[in-house]
């Protein structure tokens, strides 16, 4: 770790930033064969480990010891063991691994540190596992099967890939795979790999044109269809849909009303279904049960009583008698339910803990809309700290990554430090987000980049007219894209800042994209625009091309293993600062790659963060 900045901040609040970032989270949930046991991911030691419970809010068992963390936890379908992911450094080349849950034992599955691996699920006979990865070409994904007792080399190249492919797991016979490739986060295909043909070949099941969203598919019972969310024939938002495999039809299942189908979780034995809906960021359930000859009707159950509002992560039982899911809010800190799906009784299991804060110390958000330079209504989240005092509140306008990404009103023990310190928090969603329909979220898509930084602009002037809000002490605060839309943001409008902190931020579009993983590339490009057809306007709108604009004192923290955003983007904006005469601080962890994992990075990284803005604020 490297740094140029001061001593941590004193806390000003009832509460230090060590108390804030011990408060945890259990999410993650994965129900053993024989559904007395479920695993899930809590951050207990500082990361993200697997921890397993028998009971209700019983005692939990830690299964993983690592300063790395978990990525996810998945039980075998048969055996009392379950895969887990796991990198090195942040460096995102994910490992699978097999933990045996009665003896304990840990083996590395693949033992390739430098591919990537991507989970693809467990057969339903347990005997096998299959996952993506490129190891082949690191720019591409090649397909794999394996069995739970070989290691490394020994997996089978099923198929070797073009792309960015994954998997969406086996069918019910466990004779073919389904397949996503991803040309953008707003196109997608989906086919069916035949691993008993003598040449595995994909079937495509979805040709279109333009782009069109194929997300979250899953097997029929009777694996004839494939139950998906899309916004195929031209829908602005994302609906639950039944793909008939054979004659290519497309049938309604779920209408969103106007918002996303965000996915659906599928018991592919019984039809037994749970399926999300994002209304304004806010999460409403359906359950119900598939008709086995009419797989577009089925019979609805009682949505659960969540506390929170926002609600993810599904796993059935084996006998899909419950669902274990996790749930957020503003003020509720994630935790693991298990819902009985007839009754829609819900029952806590996980007991992450506050780490004795009050939940009543936390502050809720309120929904706002902002109207922006031409007339379009921008929503984000607005909290105020209790005790605030008109006209004399600070602001942190904190700007999500993505760019296609939503800020919820989860649960945030960064944001409720703040405002325990009497920082008011405010969470756009500005042009380019997602949940709000595809016509939104494209409204920034390359040469209209600049608007997005204009909404954020729309914000700052409503929240100067704030009455609550002190219009000469607000800052800029994001992460990775959100990073960017930071140094725009000080470049593009300087007089409305009174600081800007980047976190493993964009400074040139140009040099990331020459340097971001392989893999990752072609991705990218289809959201910024190509190096090779728009380098002039990536320079143009790149910060540090403008980097005289900015006034405001800056601070910047980054990763030094950050496959995505490479660590030389930090580097470049802290000297052309720094050699502009503007204040600017910059702290580097040399064990962290895209964001800060580990706690005591965490700490100290929101304590000069503190003691930044006490500083200039």
């Amino acid at each position: 770790m490297t740094t140029d900045s001061g001593p941590y901040a004193s806390g000003m609040g009832s509460y230090d930033i060590e108390r804030y970032l011990n408060i945890r989270s259990a999410y993650g949930a994965s129900f053993g064969p024989d559904g007395e046991r479920l695993s899930f991911l809590m951050d207990t030691t500082g990361t993200a480990q697997v921890w397993t419970l028998e009971t209700s809010r019983g005692w939990p068992e830690q299964r993983t010891f690592y300063d790395e963390r978990v990525t996810f936890a998945s039980w075998s379908p048969e055996q009392p063991e379950l895969i887990f992911g796991m990198d090195e450094g942040g460096n995102e080349r994910a490992q699978l691994f097999r933990l045996d849950a009665e003896t304990g034992e840990i083996q590395n599955l693949t033992a390739m540190p430098d591919a990537k691996h991507r989970w693809g699920g467990w057969s339903h006979d347990g005997d096998r596992f299959a996952f993506t990865s490129n190891r082949r070409d690191e720019s591409v994904f090649d397909i794999y099967v394996q069995d739970r007792d070989e290691t490394g080399e020994d997996a089978t190249l099923v198929y070797e890939g073009d792309g960015w492919l994954s998997l969406a797991g086996w069918s019910p016979d466990d004779s073919r795979l389904l397949v996503s490739q991803a040309y953008s986060n707003f196109d997608q295909d989906l086919y069916v790999l035949d691993l008993e043909a003598d040449e595995p070949t994909l079937e495509h099941l979805t040709p279109h044109e333009g782009d069109v969203r194929y997300q979250s598919a899953s097997w029929a019972p009777d694996s004839k269809g494939i139950y998906l969310v899309t916004d195929e024939g031209n829908a602005d938002t994302l609906y639950l849909a039944y793909l008939d495999v054979e004659s290519g039809d497309l049938e309604t299942v779920i209408d969103g009303d106007g918002w996303n189908v965000d996915g659906i979780a599928l018991d592919d034995e019984t039809g037994r279904f749970v399926c999300s809906r994002n209304v304004e960021g806010y999460t409403e359930l359906t359950v119900g049960e598939f008709d086995a000859d009419e797989p577009t009707e089925y019979e609805e159950f009682p949505e659960p009583e969540l506390p929170g509002g926002i609600s993810g992560g599904v796993s059935f039982d084996p006998d899909a008698e419950r669902f274990a899911l996790s749930t957020t809010g503003d003020t509720v800190n994630t935790n693991v339910f298990v819902v009985d799906i007839e009754t829609g009784d819900a029952e806590r299991w996980t007991d992450a803990p506050t780490a004795g804060i009050p939940h009543e110390a936390f502050d809720e958000s309120d929904l706002v809309h902002v109207e922006s330079f031409d007339s379009l209504e921008v929503p984000g989240f607005l909290t105020l700290p209790d005790d605030h005092e008109d006209g004399q509140t600070p602001v942190i306008v904190d700007i999500h990554g993505g760019p296609e990404s939503q800020r919820r009103p989860s649960f945030s023990s960064v944001k409720q430090y703040f405002l325990d310190r009497g920082y008011a928090y405010f969470e756009p969603n500005v042009r380019g987000s997602s949940g709000y329909g595809a016509d939104y979220a494209a409204l920034d898509d390359v040469e209209k980049r600049m608007d997005s930084v204009a909404d954020i602009e729309a914000c700052v002037e409503w929240l100067q007219d704030h009455p609550a809000i002190d219009p000469d002490r607000i800052a800029a605060k994001g992460g990775s894209y959100g990073g960017f839309m930071v140094l725009a943001a000080l470049t593009e409008y300087p007089d409305l800042w009174a600081a800007g902190i980047d976190v493993v931020g964009i400074a040139n579009f140009v040099t990331f994209l020459e340097n971001t993983g392989d893999w990752r590339r072609k991705l990218r490009e289809a959201e910024y625009g190509s190096l090779a057809e728009d380098r002039d306007f990536l320079e143009e709108i790149s910060p540090i091309n403008n980097v005289e604009q900015i006034e405001a004192p800056l601070f910047v923290l980054h990763g030094e293993n950050d496959p995505r955003v490479p660590v030389d983007e930090a580097e470049q904006i802290v000297e052309e600062v720094r050699d502009h005469g503007v204040p600017v601080r910059k702290l580097i962890f040399d064990d962290e790659g895209h964001g800060f994992s580990k706690l005591a990075n965490r700490i100290e990284a929101y304590s000069e963060i503190a003691d930044f803005l006490d500083e200039h604020i």
